[in-house]
């Protein structure tokens, strides 16, 4: 008697395919974007319209990462509790309506630094929600066996955003003032909650279990499992010190940029825009490189061979004295993005769905409030080692990041086992 013939299982579509992970894609690419001309456009605003001197740079710049620091490790508890879209759509909301006071302020000739701070502080505390959000909710639409291809079409689109948006905000801001670019920003933030109310997949809160438990249980309850993995801390080491001291390097790179080398706005963005571009390149190459030589690999080979470039950035010089640091920027951004990939898909494998939002809030709570803490560091260091000796100290402190990963475990393995900690984390 023949055997019975059994159909073979359908092909997945692939995830440009999926209605659902489209849209979620096209509202994250739209709020990064956003985010990215802001970056540039708020310092870019305050340096040249407002004269801020190094220290002020110091502080816009620590306020746009200071919500980490401020609210990093609860977010992960409320953002595992919430309808993490519902959540996503109200913190670009209030972002929008936050950046709308700029340009108000500025026809009224009212426009103040000290303004532009707190406006980047409050969206900063809304990111943080945002950001924490989306990582932690990819797994409710995307299969874990491919969170790595998700993670990298996300990143690509986050790399397009740092790519296209200092261009576009410091071009606007040269033809236009100040005022649209930020109307613009705010429109973006807009439609990426118009985008994410088009989701038609349900969107639950998250697990009651752990509910009626202090704020405090919970968060310990992250800090422990991440402190438990010796892979995850090491990795989240490298990134809060590689983070640090890129805050050195945003806090004065727009002054080094119009000062020492006296750029215009437009051309301040095109520089900005290089970092991306590798970051685009790494995005587009990151699924096949992990693959090719193991996620592991990937987290400690990648930074060692692309963060040193950064020291090409201090050398810099009018005229074709800035290739080398465009290079340098470059390779970076490419480092930075597949070492990104490789990492938090590794993360959100690793960690069980019910603890992911609180490790995903410790993590950053660590690797972003670094950055807030270099950037005021930064600040400090522009005003007493002068601009280019600030850049000095940001390079090679992102060059020996690298030490956490390469003396870890990670240097004797290609990949990862998917094992975790207990999570019981009461």
């Amino acid at each position: 008697m023949s055997e019975p013939v059994t159909a073979p299982p359908p092909t997945p579509r692939p995830l440009h395919r999926q209605h659902a992970f489209r849209l979620f894609w096209a509202a994250e690419s739209v709020s990064q974007f956003g985010t990215y001309v802001g970056n540039a456009l708020l310092p870019l605003l305050a340096a040249t319209a407002l004269a801020a001197t190094p220290l002020e740079m110091g502080l816009l710049s620590a306020a746009e990462t200071m919500g980490y620091l401020l609210i990093g490790l609860p977010a992960g508890v409320w953002v595992a509790r919430a309808r993490q879209r519902l959540l996503m759509r109200r913190a670009n909301t209030g972002r929008a309506l936050l950046l709308c006071t700029i340009p108000a302020a500025w026809w009224g000739g009212l426009l103040t630094v000290g303004q532009l701070i707190a406006v980047a502080l409050l969206c900063g505390v809304l990111a943080v929600l945002f950001d924490v959000a989306y990582q932690s909710h990819l797994p409710a639409l995307v299969d874990r066996d491919r969170l790595l291809e998700g993670n990298a079409r996300l990143q690509s689109s986050q790399s397009l955003a740092q790519v296209t948006g200092p261009g576009v905000g410091g071009t606007l801001a040269q033809l236009t003032g100040p005022a649209w670019p930020v109307l613009a920003m705010a429109a973006g933030y807009l439609t990426s909650t118009l985008l994410l109310r088009r989701v038609r997949e349900t969107d639950p809160p998250g697990p009651a279990d752990g509910a009626d438990r202090p704020l405090l249980t919970e968060v310990r309850a992250g800090l422990r499992f991440l402190a438990r993995s010796r892979t995850l801390l090491a990795i989240t080491c490298c990134t809060a010190t590689a983070n640090f001291f890129t805050g050195v390097l945003s806090a004065v790179q727009v002054l080094f940029l119009t000062g020492a080398l006296g750029l215009t706005g437009s051309a301040v963005g095109a520089v900005l825009s290089v970092l991306g571009l590798g970051g685009v390149l790494g995005a587009l190459s990151a699924y096949r490189v992990v693959r090719r030589i193991g996620q592991a690999r990937a987290v400690w080979l990648v930074p060692l061979a692309t963060f040193p470039a950064l020291l090409l950035v201090p050398l810099a010089g009018p005229g074709a004295l800035l290739v080398p640091a465009l290079a340098g920027l470059l390779v970076t951004g490419y480092g930075v993005v597949v070492y990104n990939v490789a990492q938090v898909s590794y993360r959100q494998v690793v960690c069980p769905e019910a603890m992911l939002a609180r490790v995903n809030a410790t993590v950053r709570f660590l690797g972003f409030g670094a950055m807030t803490l270099g950037a005021l560091a930064g600040g400090v260091l522009g005003e007493y080692l002068g601009v280019r000796g600030a850049l000095w100290v940001a390079a090679t402190g992102t060059a020996l990041a690298t030490l956490w990963v390469i003396c870890s475990p990670l240097r004797g393995l290609r990949d990862f086992t998917p094992t975790a900690p207990s999570t019981t984390g009461a």
